[in-house]
């Protein structure tokens, strides 16, 4: 019992602390579900149109042939092991948060060194069949060339599976699905 004494606050404090508690607890349940937090520990492809800047990726990803067999996380996230795949998903995630909430996105999205190498990786855990193919093999120089060491699948499959990105713009012409807001209603009022 004496360990439960020592972490209240003494007896004058704990209405404050405990409506400051409140506070900061609704916040943070508040941003979670602003955030539709949940849907990212999905794969739903349309968890990533969650940011309006990810519309054109999704557009042109759902009219290519790997809508059939790979969502966005079978690509932009590594499958060595569950806690690598979440750690990557939570700092990226993190990171994807910051840069929209403060306003920084670029024009241009790029894709960071870390997630290129893993794009890289995911296409050759998939097309390995394709890429060892003995048919395919005999007309390159050697094995190491074709398995695309030192250069990136892209970039001869420039256009797989985004198609040309030029700017923020174009997503405006891109027919995707409407997402639901979680802001109530009563929100929506005051600013009006």
């Amino acid at each position: 019992m004496s360990t439960i004494k020592a972490i209240l606050p003494p007896v004058g404090w704990r209405l404050p602390v405990a409506i400051l508690a409140g506070v900061l607890f609704g916040l943070a349940g508040y941003v979670f579900y602003i955030s539709n937090a949940v849907s990212y520990l999905s794969d739903d492809p349309k968890t990533c149109i969650n940011c309006h800047v990810m519309n054109h990726e999704y557009a042109s990803w759902f009219h290519s042939s790997h809508r059939e067999n790979a969502s966005c996380n079978d690509c932009h996230v590594p499958h060595d092991n569950p806690f690598n795949t979440y750690f990557f998903k939570a700092k990226d995630g993190l990171r994807h948060a910051t840069v929209f909430t403060l306003r920084q996105e670029p024009q241009v999205i790029r894709i960071k060194e870390a997630g290129a190498e893993v794009v890289q990786n995911n296409c050759i855990r998939c097309h390995n069949d394709v890429i060892t193919d003995h048919r395919m093999l005999s007309s390159t120089k050697s094995f190491d060339d074709f398995r695309t060491e030192g250069r990136k699948c892209w970039k001869c499959h420039r256009e797989v599976p985004h198609g040309r990105l030029n700017s923020l713009s174009a997503a405006h012409n891109s027919l995707i699905p409407k997402t639901g807001k979680p802001i109530p209603d009563w929100i929506k009022n005051l600013t009006k």
